[in-house]
């Protein structure tokens, strides 16, 4: 059992992904090449460490019970939702209500199921985490290209404009001082809540297909993607709009317009939900935007710089929020499983503090949101 786990925590640690596929795994937080192998640098002693919180307590870094629990609530949620407006036959304010909770339930599982499962961090069979990546197209969107997107498009290359897929503004956002800047950019402080109310919509109805047929990354352009994942694309769109719109409409005789209201305000929920847990991690006003990937001489220093925490310290966001607000742990260990990312951001912070290096936080994600709106008002006052 002991060499069992030793070996769980070197794959989770290192960053080795655990099953071959398509993406590559990102910037390892090994011993720079150019360091002498005795020195105490500080990604080697962060490293060491992270390592050994598993495994002095003989522990696995993939999902303990509580990330069992939040499983088995996000999928008990979302079915029950959908089973009560079938059973029930609900009038259209009872209607919209499970409905409304229906969509909660999938913002709760992209987040923590969803999000952990394409990482492998959930279990170290892959077979269980392919399964709850079906979650995303659960909730309408690819799971293969977000898992390309995510970790070709984000993980590898934090902050890097040109190359960071979350730092994609669609012509609409300014958010990295590396992009040509727009007159109407001086605005968008102010329009950035609405169109990120939207970021599921555009998944679901054109980002997916875009990347799949007019891909604008050249890494999307070089891959030939396999037919079996042309198939799902098609038919997890189909499953999720059948589900979402047409069987209410055919089944339940609800009205289109009542339908389609609903199904907006649930994609308002997903999207500026999802958008705001990410977005206050990597663009605000204290994090760095590199030039080129050569700036820093190793992986954890990019991620220190590129990369902030918020309310680390508040259960309730932590558990909503699948962990992410401890980003700087889960870009350190993306294969470990959120729900021990509380406990690895104190060695985090301990070790940063000790070693001098800048650890960037905020208390309580509303000042984490206020900071990402002070960013983009910056970038777009400034030329």
């Amino acid at each position: 059992m002991e060499a069992l786990v030793a070996s769980e925590n070197e794959a989770a640690i290192t960053l080795e992904p655990d099953i071959d596929d398509l993406v590559p795994s990102e910037v390892s937080p090994r011993l720079a090449a150019g360091d002498p192998a005795g020195a105490a640098t500080f990604p080697k002693v962060l490293r060491r460490r992270l390592e050994r919180f598993f495994a002095d307590r003989n522990i696995s870094p993939k999902a303990n019970l509580t990330m069992w629990v939040k499983i088995a609530v996000g999928l008990a949620v979302l079915a029950g939702s959908w089973i009560a407006i079938y059973a029930l036959k609900p009038g259209s304010w009872k209607f919209v209500a499970l409905y409304l909770l229906s969509g909660l339930a999938q913002t709760f599982l992209l987040l923590n199921i969803a999000h952990d499962s394409n990482h492998n961090a959930i279990s170290s069979t892959p077979a269980i985490n392919k399964l709850l990546n079906y979650a995303f197209d659960l909730c309408g969107i690819n799971s293969y290209m977000w898992r390309i997107l995510h970790h070709r498009g984000h993980h590898s290359c934090i902050n890097l404009h040109g190359e960071d897929d979350a730092l994609t503004g669609r012509g609409i956002f300014r958010f990295t001082p590396h992009e040509p800047r727009a007159p109407f950019h001086r605005f968008q402080h102010f329009y950035a809540l609405f169109f990120y109310a939207l970021f599921s919509l555009d998944y679901v109805f054109l980002r997916d297909f875009e990347s799949f047929f007019f891909p604008t990354h050249d890494y999307l352009k070089r891959t030939r993607h396999p037919m079996r994942e042309l198939a799902i694309l098609f038919a997890g769109k189909g499953f999720y709009l059948s589900y979402m719109l047409v069987l209410p409409v055919v089944v339940l005789g609800k009205s289109p317009l009542l339908v389609a209201v609903a199904f907006l305000l649930v994609h308002l929920i997903v999207g500026l939900s999802v958008s705001l847990v990410f977005q206050t991690t990597h663009t605000i006003d204290t994090t760095y935007f590199p030039s080129d990937r050569g700036e820093f001489d190793n992986g954890v220093y990019h991620i220190f710089a590129t990369t902030a925490d918020y309310a680390t310290t508040n259960p309730v966001v932590s558990w909503l929020a699948g962990g992410l607000n401890h980003h700087i742990v889960h870009h350190l260990c993306p294969f470990v499983c959120h729900t021990h990312y509380a406990s690895l951001t104190q060695i985090v912070k301990e070790t940063a503090e000790e070693f001098g290096i800048p650890y960037r936080q905020h208390p309580t994600m509303t000042r984490a949101i206020v900071h990402h709106l002070i960013l983009l008002k910056q970038l777009g006052n400034e030329s």
